[in-house]
């Protein structure tokens, strides 16, 4: 894998939560009851076994914890600091009904994985089986594929990973907001899964639609985890007009990025995209941040949790308003023009130009629907969206499987963790074994 340079604006990013201390992760361990029905794994997509990892933490079992986590998540290293346990694992806790603070499952889950590892840095291999001359292919290098490559791996097949970009890991690399997981930690998680077998990583490799259909004839599986397309912009390109997950990429990435001159950013959207970006833009100190959506914050698809941090930032939200254009004098961006949603029906129509000197687009991603259709027998849904069965992730071709962002529309790194799992699984009992 190709090197990070130096001088990346997301190295300027802190961690939004440090890892615990040892005491500290004991402590908050100890507070568990080690509930009978576990409403907390039943929370978590990958089903890791929350409690007996936490407990294995208040014994001081730290490798056992993260043995635990490991077992059902192999990337359970990422998913302790991106997944948004305040919804998921967290938000199930039964202190919850309590009224009082939940236990802080993704640190404790952070402080097992990355305390183990920094012991043990193989602590993800395991037993492999025998190899079995069975090859597969992934397609994209991101969490799904990573996850699929890893289980197969440790299932006795070869794997090769197909990536377009030069650096893997999906959005872990190239989208997770720095302040909590930087390119650089993406990449030591991406090393340790090519660690776990006869895994090939090939990047700068894109996969037409006729290559597609050769890999077919070449490997005995396939595993679509290609992602979603490029950032929508509804008609308001212009200079300083930039997508969302485009312009995370070149913050955590190209060391060339600046944001010297930029004294108001406006953030189109009302999702986790926008609310990252803006909060990375505050927290990288533009001034003056501010997110626009055309509904309530009421409405909101973005987390509440998360839109509270980025209120804590200094990010405003600027609701009911609906972008038309943008307003530009010259080649220099002024502004972003908007009419106002809360208006009553026979009131006028009256546009505003709100000012800007960078305005970052989060209004959703296109579909990389032409790559996924190349594969015969493998069916879209209205939305672009890749068809499988939701036991094994297989599509309507027998020898391709598909997960992640390509399949949900865009959810968490744990989704396409699993995603990655249950095709891997299906994959192994689809060539005669299912131990």
């Amino acid at each position: 894998m190709s090197t990070l340079p130096e001088g990346r604006l997301e190295s300027r990013l802190p961690d939004k939560g440090p890892l615990y201390t040892r005491g500290e992760a004991v402590t908050e361990a100890n507070r568990c009851i080690y509930c009978v029905d576990a409403p907390c794994q039943d929370a978590c997509p990958t089903g890791i076994d929350i409690p007996t990892f936490i407990h294995k933490i208040a014994t001081d079992n730290v490798r056992g914890a993260a043995r635990t986590i490991f077992h059902d998540n192999l990337l359970g290293y990422s998913c302790a600091r991106v997944c948004p346990v305040e919804v998921l694992c967290a938000g199930s806790c039964v202190y919850n009904h309590w009224g009082r603070a939940p236990i802080e499952i993704g640190r404790l889950q952070r402080y097992a994985t990355e305390a183990a590892l920094a012991k043990d840095a193989d602590l993800l291999k395991r037993t492999k089986k025998a190899p079995t001359g069975k090859k597969i292919a992934c397609v994209g290098a991101g969490p799904a594929s990573l996850a699929a490559a890893g289980h197969l791996a440790l299932d006795g097949h070869s794997v090769t990973i197909l990536e377009k970009r030069a650096y893997p890991g999906g959005l872990n690399t190239t989208g997770v907001a720095p302040y909590k997981l930087h390119a650089e930690d993406s990449l030591r998680e991406v090393e340790m899964i090519l660690a776990l077998g006869d895994i090939t990583l090939e990047t700068g490799v894109e996969v037409t639609a006729e290559r597609a259909r050769a890999l077919l004839d070449e490997y005995d599986a396939v595993f679509i985890g290609i992602g979603l397309g490029p950032d929508s912009f509804l008609g308001l390109e212009g200079p300083g007009v930039v997508g969302a997950t485009a312009f995370i990429e070149r913050l955590k990435l190209d060391p060339a990025t600046s944001l010297d001159g930029v004294r108001t950013a406006l953030v189109v959207g009302g999702g986790n995209t926008a609310i990252d970006v803006a909060r990375e833009l505050a927290q990288l100190g533009v001034p003056d941040v501010a997110m626009v959506y055309r509904k309530g914050a009421d409405v909101m698809s973005g987390y509440a949790h998360e839109m509270a941090g980025a209120r804590k930032d200094g990010v405003r939200l600027i609701e009911h308003r609906q972008p038309i254009g943008v307003e530009v004098r010259g080649e220099q961006l002024q502004g972003l023009k908007v009419v106002a949603t809360d208006r009553g029906d026979n009131d006028e129509v009256t546009p505003e130009v709100i000012g800007a000197d960078l305005i970052a687009l989060a209004v959703g991603q296109s579909r990389l629907t032409a790559l996924a259709a190349a594969f015969d027998g493998v069916a879209l849904d209205d939305r672009g969206r890749v068809q499988v069965d939701a036991e094994t992730n297989r599509t309507g071709n027998p020898k391709v499987y598909a997960g992640g962002d390509c399949v949900n529309g865009g959810k968490e790194v744990v989704n396409a963790a699993q995603h990655g799992k249950l095709a891997a699984r299906a994959i192994t009992q689809s060539f005669g074994s299912d131990d």
